[in-house]
């Protein structure tokens, strides 16, 4: 079997050695004669596989002692109604700071439950760049700050993040999260799908303060209610079994390749590759990001026509290249290069795109 290059946007690629373990363990997980897809979510042999899940996820990270790991459904797209459901009423106001589609989406959810002001946007450029820093509006009395840590869409990605003065910064870091170090101490929370860097789809991580938790709504559905899910070790109800397993596989993963600094330069190599491509094509290539918030993660490029993109996408789908098309409400190209794309399929990316330009 030939392996894709696959550069989808999500889900997208696992690593082939977890997904080779997977295998050898889908019969017969660890001696009990039964897929771990058949074991009982209040087992001892469950237990161990999501404990150790949490465990490498807080050695990876370096999450503070302080800080909840939550392992939950319904995707980042829950979160944005979970967000200010428990943090968020009438007589409080949430600042999202807007940088793609996902974050608008953030914010609207948020619209139904308190005020809402926008403290940067980059809207107006069609979400090329990441707003200055000092740029940014923050009061200091908000209930709290959003941001989208890294834009698939855009191709745009957080490199700092912005004093808070004091008022909880919450990041949805669905498409970056564990692709390099970050100072979990200055955030309340984090959330982030898993099918992107993490794992499968179907997990979703969360990860949020203790004193975050005391202030947060208790007059909600019980589902919706972070307590509910952090009393119960996240198995209040039956969990994504599989997709922990998964997920803890991957982390592990990441840990026996020297942890997160580790596939940062990897990643950061990985990026290089295909922007050098892009900045050296005589601008037949223009990426649609700003040189300054180039995300690490999803590059995002355009041809001279739209007839040249079809016809660059359809011979690279030819050679074995999966997920180079970019979002439907920008077109153009995205190579997403997740943690688990190995830098082969960059430099093969890499390789097409020269020879494509040399032909046209």
């Amino acid at each position: 079997m030939n392996r894709a290059y696959n550069f989808n946007a999500g889900p997208a690629a696992l690593p082939l050695a977890v997904l080779q373990e997977a295998q050898a363990e889908l019969l017969d997980f660890r001696g009990t004669g039964m897929s771990v897809m058949e074991l009982s979510h209040r087992s001892k042999d469950y237990d161990a596989v999501h404990n150790e899940a949490k465990e490498l996820l807080r050695k990876l990270l370096n999450i503070p002692s302080n800080y909840q790991i939550l392992f939950l459904q319904g995707g980042a797209s829950l979160q944005f109604a979970m967000v200010p459901m428990n943090f968020l009423s009438q007589d409080k106001t949430a600042n999202y700071i807007l940088t793609g589609s996902w974050s608008e989406k953030a914010r609207d959810e948020a619209e139904r439950f308190g005020q809402v002001k926008i403290g940067g946007s980059s809207k107006g450029e069609t979400y090329s760049y990441i707003p200055a820093l000092d740029s940014l509006e923050i009061s200091g009395d908000e209930a709290y700050v959003h941001i989208t840590s890294n834009n698939t869409i855009y191709g745009t990605q957080w490199r700092e993040f912005p004093d808070t003065k004091g008022v909880p910064l919450i990041a949805d870091m669905s498409s970056d999260i564990l692709s390099k170090p970050i100072d979990v101490s200055k955030f309340g929370l984090i959330y982030a799908g898993a099918q992107k860097n993490l794992g499968p789809s179907g997990v979703t991580v969360v990860i949020v303060r203790d004193d975050l938790l005391d202030q947060a709504e208790q007059d909600l559905p019980t589902m919706l209610k972070y307590s509910t899910h952090v009393k119960s070790n996240s198995l209040f109800n039956t969990p994504p079994t599989f997709g922990i397993y998964l997920l803890g596989r991957v982390l592990a993963w990441v840990d026996s390749l020297g942890g997160v600094k580790a596939i940062e330069e990897q990643n950061e190599a990985k990026a290089a590759v295909i922007y050098d491509a892009i900045d050296q094509s005589d601008g037949f290539y223009t990426d649609h990001a700003a040189k300054d918030s180039r995300s690490l993660m999803n590059v995002t490029f355009n041809l001279a026509t739209k007839e040249l993109e079809q016809k660059f996408l359809q011979e690279a789908a030819a050679q074995g290249f999966v997920g180079l098309a970019g979002h439907r409400s920008i077109g153009g190209c995205r190579a997403s290069i997740y943690n688990a794309v190995p830098p082969a399929a960059c430099e093969a990316l890499r390789d097409f795109m020269l020879a494509f330009k040399n032909k046209n």
